[in-house]
């Protein structure tokens, strides 16, 4: 190729890739080029690898929370399990009386009741509740025997189980009717302000200042203790400072201590007050024979007891208000047919726990409705035992003091109101005492105060209908003092909640209706803590335990009446001197106490050594531990048991209140409620 067309190519060549370039040029800058930066890749990676860690932190997090709840519940389920175990092994069986029976009758009951169950639950799952099978069409043999169990229960056992339950629905209603009434009563009381008004009044100012010593009447006071070591200082202190001339008023302290360092400690204690002025004697029996009975009558044996016409009782933990005999006494003045005078409760310690918020309820109850009731309108009613004043001439008349059963203070009041003599309740003048707060004192005070006046029905039942006393008064204590309150009511609590209800969930054939299972006896409730308004939160876990608290009443009330070794033992309700620190403190805010100085040493130096072993002894003694309650925890099973049928069947309200009645005798059986001890 020569040079000139050399150059022509190349001139050539230059200018198509001259256009070719402006031709790029021209598509690059119409093409949008999307290209991912590779640090936007990265971020993307980095952020799935966070959100992949931090998930499986999450997750890790929840499932270590979910194990520590696991774990929480193992080991509370662990303690529990030892609790039980420990409250087993250092728990007494029942003994071989009242007790013991109706524990196994109920051990019996509630292998029943699990049976059924467990039969029930089959059926169940087998279909056999939709379409119950008949023995014709049966095949297999547990639907045979299911067929043959229904034939049977709706032909056999649910007809009398039915009737059972009639008749202790009419008790209940008649109860029921008697409780409304004394409401009524009470608020007609309120209402026009009915209550006793005393002849005279005796003046404020002391003895010599234009009041004669002649117009105060001569009055023992009788404290009797055993063993009470907590309270007596408190009590014997109230009572000494009575505000009455003390030429005219003797103290008694009855001390049936078996103790020797209380029986000491109590010694110094009256000897202190003797150095003071005070006219108060110790007494103690070498033969300890009829309890408190027994010791109230040793003591009105007394030579010096006939120069006295009244007599006021305190029990240890009892811390009457200063004008106490002068609130009370002056009734007496112009009626001659006047036996007793009696007074209210009040409770230092009513707010301490669930178990003596309870029974302030039932309690405030008594003495508000009750007791003033049948004092207004038929100057009759139950003697407390204590706060109260007696003419002795009624005490005399009447026969005194019998050891013949653990209720002596009711024995002598319807000994009384046989031989005519009427009563006065004053609901205004009230006495400081001490409610039980753990389950075991209030168990086996309820126990007493159960079996009691059925030990009493049967000896003085008689008596009664001998009586000169009118006919409706005969009527009046037979059938509602006696038979309505203190039998009727225990029975149909305990048959009707714990047996049969149990029982007709597994025999569907016999009914009890919603309103008797919920709605009256929350209206019944309703009425009981009226005089206790502060009460009202509590009206739910009232009325469970009062239902928990019907198998101990009805088997006190079946030892009383049929005579069983257990009615007879008396044991001392537990006290914790809760009300001494309240009282010391009033002492010393009104000045009443006297300088301490002013005491002499002639009894101090045996005191403080009695008073340093006994606390040696306190450090040394059995630690004190909760028990378990077997019956409870047995009836407990029962419910339970009984609402898991009532379950299958969608029974709303009778489910309900089994489980929670049933979960209730659960913490009452493992001794949950009251005070609770390490």
């Amino acid at each position: 190729m020569s040079r000139s067309q050399n150059e022509e190519f190349q001139q050539w060549w230059n200018k198509q890739r001259n256009r070719d370039n402006q031709n790029d040029d021209e598509s690059s800058f119409l093409t949008v080029e999307i290209r991912t930066p590779e640090n936007v890749d990265r971020d993307k990676d980095r952020i799935r690898t966070r959100t992949i860690r931090q998930l499986s932190r999450l997750y890790l997090l929840k499932l270590k929370q979910l194990a520590s709840s696991f774990l929480w519940i193992f080991h509370s389920f662990l303690h529990l399990l030892r609790t039980a175990n420990r409250r087993i092994a250092n728990d007494n069986p029942p003994s071989s009386t009242s007790s013991a029976r109706l524990y196994r009758l109920i051990k019996a009951f509630l292998v029943l009741v699990v049976l059924l169950l467990c039969f029930e639950l089959a059926a169940y799952f087998k279909g056999w509740h939709f379409t119950p099978p008949s023995v014709a069409s049966a095949e297999a043999a547990v639907e045979v025997a299911y067929a043959w169990w229904l034939e049977i229960r709706a032909s056999y056992l649910a007809p009398p189980l039915q009737s059972l339950t009639n008749v202790c629905i009419v008790l209940f209603l008649i109860q029921s009717v008697d409780r409304l009434v004394l409401v009524l009563g009470c608020f007609w009381i309120k209402l026009r302000r009915i209550k006793p008004v005393a002849a005279m009044e005796y003046p404020v100012k002391p003895v010599g200042e234009g009041v004669r010593l002649e117009d105060y009447p001569m009055v023992l006071v009788q404290i009797p203790m055993c063993n009470e070591k907590e309270v007596y200082q408190q009590s014997i202190g109230a009572v000494c400072m009575l505000d009455w001339p003390k030429e005219r008023m003797l103290i008694q302290i009855l001390d049936d201590s078996s103790e020797l360092d209380v029986q000491v400690l109590i010694k110094a204690e009256v000897q202190k007050w003797q150095q003071r002025g005070i006219r108060i004697v110790y007494r103690h029996r070498l033969i300890r024979t009829g309890y408190k009975a027994g010791n109230l009558k040793a003591a009105m044996n007394c030579e010096y007891v006939k120069d006295y016409e009244f007599v006021a009782i305190f029990d240890a933990d009892f811390q009457p208000p200063a004008e106490f005999l002068k609130k009370t006494v002056p009734h007496f003045k112009g009626r001659d047919d006047l036996a007793l005078v009696q007074t209210r409760w009040a409770f230092v310690n009513k707010d301490e726990n669930l178990l003596t918020r309870l029974q302030n309820i039932n309690l405030s109850f008594h003495f508000e409705v009750e007791q003033q009731v049948n004092g207004v309108f038929i100057n009759f009613f139950g003697f407390n035992g204590t706060a109260g004043v007696w003419r002795i001439k009624a005490l005399e008349d009447c026969g005194g003091w019998l050891e013949r059963t653990t209720v002596e203070d009711m024995d002598i009041a319807v000994r009384a109101h046989l031989c005519g003599w009427k009563f006065i309740y004053l609901n205004d003048v009230k006495c400081l005492c001490e409610l039980p707060e753990s389950y075991e004192a209030y168990k086996k005070q309820q126990y007493r105060w159960h079996s009691g006046p059925m030990q009493l029905f049967r000896l003085c039942f008689m008596d009664i209908l001998r009586s000169k006393v009118s006919v409706g008064k005969k009527a009046n204590m037979i059938f509602l003092f006696f038979l309505l309150r203190k039998l009727i009511l225990p029975f149909y609590s305990f048959t009707l909640f714990c047996v049969i209800l149990p029982l007709t969930m597994f025999f569907p054939e016999a009914n009890l209706p919603s309103w008797v299972v919920c709605y009256i006896p929350g209206i019944m409730s309703i009425l009981n803590i009226i005089p206790a308004p502060r009460s009202f939160p509590f009206i739910v876990p009232y009325l469970l335990f009062e239902n928990t608290m019907s198998v101990t009443k009805f088997g006190a009330m079946i030892s009383g009446l049929f005579k069983f070794g257990s009615s007879y033992e008396w044991v001392v309700t537990k006290k914790l001197g809760r009300s001494s620190e309240a009282d010391l403190i009033a002492y010393a805010e009104s000045g009443s106490l006297v300088d301490s100085t002013s005491i002499q040493r002639s009894s101090s130096d045996s005191g403080l050594t009695e008073l340093s072993k006994l606390g040696s002894a306190k450090k040394a003694g059995k630690t004190k531990r909760n028990r378990l309650y077997r019956t409870e925890l047995a009836l407990a099973f029962i419910l339970l048991a009984a609402s898991v049928r009532s379950l299958l069947s969608a029974q709303g309200i009778h489910f309900y209140f089994l489980l929670f009645q049933g979960l209730t005798f659960v913490i009452v059986g493992l001794d949950l409620i009251g005070e609770q001890v390490s």
